[in-house]
């Protein structure tokens, strides 16, 4: 029972003590609202980022292309086969007649082209698979597969004509290594940035418990307890950091709202303001929880270090 009443009466202190020292109060809310607001940042920053390389990503494939000679189920059976690798992750067949209905269309308008397809007499083009792998990095172990269990006929002829990875090679090469590296980037940015902010916020913290000096000696004096020195001022870092939290949250609406056409025009699918929206009780979690883990630890570790408590 004492312990809940000296928790009613910590809570109530901590309140008074946000609500006496407006100037104080104001300016550590505002320096909380640059911390969650770069959290806010690096969340939206992450989700555009992922998008991106996502597109970049579903835009990178390998195409086996067959002999024209090739029979349709020869070419199943090694598609059959490709599915149950489990670095695929899909698979799309192009018949040659399918082949030469998009080039038909393709080259509707060029009237020289379509001539010159019709002189020939039988279809020239090619049936195909398009592999899409997980990751960029195994395409690699998909073109070996094919390298090394080459698909033949029935008269023992490979039936396929040409795998594109290996034109393309370096160029998967290097998406692969940009996206991991950029993976990495942006975790050792978030760390630091954060790192920062709670820096930041510690010092700020630590000026409200300075000017709250006196009170705090005579509260020694009279045997207060650490736990009952300290509590409110974890309760007014709490409190910092709710209230940051609500209004970064109403910060970012409209920032977001306005970012929206941007994002939608620079990464075609991604709008980042639908993605607030769409994913607001996440952000929000995220936001409010971390506005009071932040201020109250930054109280606590303030208390602790520079009241020798």
């Amino acid at each position: 029972m004492t312990m809940w009443v000296n928790i009613k009466r910590i809570v109530k202190s901590g309140f008074f003590n946000f609500s006496r020292s407006t100037f104080v109060s104001l300016s550590s809310v505002l320096i909380m609202i640059i911390t969650l607001s770069v959290i806010a940042s690096l969340i939206f920053l992450s989700a555009t980022l992922n998008a991106s390389l996502q597109e970049i990503k579903d835009k990178v494939d390998i195409n086996v292309y067959f002999v024209t000679r090739a029979d349709e189920s020869e070419i199943l059976s090694l598609k059959s086969q490709l599915e149950n690798l489990p670095e695929v992750a899909s698979i799309t067949y192009t018949s040659r007649d399918e082949a030469l209905s998009k080039f038909r269309q393709r080259h509707e308008n060029d009237e020289l082209t379509l001539q010159a397809l019709e002189e020939l007499g039988e279809n020239p083009l090619q049936a195909s698979l398009n592999i899409k792998a997980k990751n960029p990095s195994q395409y690699e172990g998909i073109a070996n597969f094919l390298q090394n269990e080459p698909a033949l006929s029935q008269d023992g002829a490979s039936i396929v004509d040409k795998v594109n990875y290996y034109q393309n090679k370096v160029a998967i090469e290097k998406l692969s290594k940009i996206i991991n590296t950029t993976e990495r980037l942006g975790s050792i940015i978030a760390v630091i940035l954060i790192a920062v902010s709670v820096l930041i916020t510690f010092n700020t913290i630590r000026l409200a418990i300075y000017i709250s000096r006196e009170e705090i000696s005579v509260m020694r004096l009279v045997g207060a307890t650490s736990f009952y020195v300290r509590g409110p001022f974890v309760v007014v870092g709490a409190i910092y950091g709710a209230l940051a939290g609500v209004l970064t949250l109403i910060l970012f609406y409209p920032v977001t709202y306005w970012l929206g056409e941007q994002t939608s025009n620079l990464f075609l699918s991604f709008n980042v303001f639908e993605y607030y929206t769409r994913n607001f009780g996440q952000i929000f979690l995220i936001i409010i929880l971390s506005g009071l883990l932040i201020g109250a630890f930054s109280s606590y570790l303030a208390v602790r270090r520079y009241l020798k408590i």
